[in-house]
């Protein structure tokens, strides 16, 4: 009997009526499109008060920079003027007192001193002379109390505050006292009105705030155009010459003509001129050597092939008896174990991937005399003059050493056997110190020298070859060979009568007796 929940129907997953079908699915894209909405305002809206461009953010701050300048010196500039103004309404009071003096018996009628109070826009005029104070002129009684301005004192910090406190005052009136000028006593009072005076501020105000934003305006597109010229301008020309380089480093229009100026933008154009070219170097290199990689990696495998039927030949020939055949076949299959190795090698260097050293003690001097046998020293020709005792050691490993020694010994022979004028004839000295831990291993040359045009680059892959047909390998693999030991491979000195070159290698054994054959 068949089940009866297998043939019953499935019911969908259907939402309870009234619920809002796909209301999640749907609330969320409006939600960012809602905030991508207030990012776009809140980004163009910084954009609008703090501008991306170098230019623009240079011109508001030279101009905000100046109108802060001018800020600085406004209080100042208002105090003197309420100063003055002040010190102005006490002078015509002072001439007008004068007019009391003249008066018959120094008195004078209300209708003159009303003139002359509202001609000097005073209310009232006090002399003090010996200690005894005197009303020259006096108009109605106030019915407030008059501040106090005394101009005897000189610019203090109540002085710098005092305009805006008449700005932001009412209308009061003011006493100010201040030395006579025009006649003798202790000191002149007034009492007047600072209504006046806070028009005149006023008007004094808005002018040196129209003078400010015109001198900040000049100034800053004044300050903005030097700095434009100097530094923006140049500075651009620099991002561009490095946007258009890393587009198309090949391109040779891309490169940064410098403009000889002697300051940090000149400097900064001349090192990123130069930069371009080491980097255009470093390019080419780094093709060449993809290419060599890539060639190397076709041939390798033929090359085995090569190699193999190559030992099976000589397994052959070291079965025929005879002696001297039998003398000659290590020598062979060291040769072509080591043809077979240098391929592999040199696919790695393609690669950047050289294999660790294998540290061993071994005997330099037989490892000296394989390395120069291999590398085309003979008597008759470039001759090997060996410095070193038999039982000196160092450690190494014994296939980085001979191909380090082979490249260094091969130099030197090609390097005297090519000399222009020489008879190919000439020797190589090879010396060992050791101290303080460190093997140091001279290869000495009687050559010509190392030319000028290769001594900048003379470790750089393809870039120090000076002998026809040289891939400008040898010494850069070397190098890489003595570092890879913790060492180095530096040229000591070169000239006419030879070049140095120095392998340190870490490491001092003390020395040993070789091995009885």
């Amino acid at each position: 009997m068949a089940d009866a929940s297998a043939s019953a129907p499935i019911e969908p997953n259907v939402p309870e009526a009234g619920a809002p079908q796909g209301a999640p699915e749907a609330a969320a894209p409006a939600r960012r499109t809602d905030q991508t909405a207030g990012q776009d305002f809140r980004r163009r809206a910084r954009r609008l008060f703090w501008p991306g461009g170098l230019s623009s953010r240079l011109l508001i701050l030279t101009i905000l920079f100046v109108a802060l300048a001018g800020l600085l010196i406004l209080p100042s500039s208002m105090a003197q003027f309420e100063e003055r103004w002040l010190e102005d309404r006490v002078r015509a009071a002072e001439l007008a007192s004068l007019a009391v003096d003249a008066a018959p018996n120094q008195v004078v009628s209300d209708k003159l001193s009303n003139q002359l109070l509202e001609g000097a826009g005073v209310v009232s005029v006090a002399v003090q002379s010996d200690g005894v104070r005197r009303l020259m002129l006096a108009g109605p009684r106030m019915n407030r109390t008059p501040y106090l301005v005394d101009l005897r004192r000189g610019e203090s910090l109540d002085s710098l505050v005092a305009p805006f406190r008449t700005l932001l005052g009412g209308d009061r009136m003011v006493r100010v006292v201040d030395r006579p000028r025009f006649r003798s006593g202790d000191f002149v009072e007034i009492v007047a009105p600072d209504g006046p005076l806070r028009h005149e501020l006023q008007a004094y105000l808005l002018r040196l705030l129209a003078v400010a934003a015109i001198i900040s305006a000049v100034a800053g597109g004044l300050v903005y155009l030097s700095l434009n010229a100097l530094l923006v301008r140049p500075m651009q020309r620099i991002t561009k010459s490095m946007e258009r380089f890393r587009a198309d480093p090949e391109d040779l229009a891309a490169g940064l003509n410098p403009s000889g100026r002697r300051d940090e933008i000149g400097r900064a154009e001349a090192e990123l001129d130069r930069m371009q070219a080491d980097l255009r170097a470093a390019l080419n290199s780094r093709a060449r050597l993809a290419a060599l990689g890539e060639a190397v990696a076709k041939i390798n495998h033929d090359l085995r092939n090569m190699l193999t039927s190559a030992q099976i030949a000589s397994e052959r020939l070291a079965q025929s008896g005879d002696p001297k055949v039998a003398q000659a076949m290590p020598r062979l299959e060291r040769a072509l174990d080591r043809a077979v190795t240098l391929a592999s090698n040199v696919l790695a260097y393609g690669k950047s991937e050289e294999a660790a050293p294998s540290l061993d003690t071994l005997w330099l001097a037989p490892a000296v005399e394989a390395a120069a046998e291999d590398a085309g020293l003979t008597p008759e020709g470039v001759r090997l003059d060996l410095k070193i005792a038999p039982q000196a050691r160092v450690s190494a490993d014994p296939e980085q050493l001979h191909r380090i020694l082979v490249n260094l010994l091969r130099n030197g022979r090609q390097a005297i056997a090519g000399q222009e004028g020489g008879v190919g004839a000439g020797a190589i000295a090879v010396s060992l110190e050791q101290a303080n831990g460190v093997s140091l291993i001279r290869i000495a040359d009687d050559g010509p020298g190392v030319p000028e045009r290769v001594m900048a680059r003379l470790f750089q892959p393809f870039a120090a070859s000076a002998n026809p047909g040289g891939a400008g390998l040898g010494l850069a693999i070397s190098r890489e060979l003595a570092q890879g030991h913790g060492g180095d491979l530096t040229l000591a000195r070169t000239g006419p009568e030879g070049s140095v070159f120095e392998l340190k290698l870490p490491g001092a054994p003390p020395p040993a007796p070789r091995p009885a054959r």
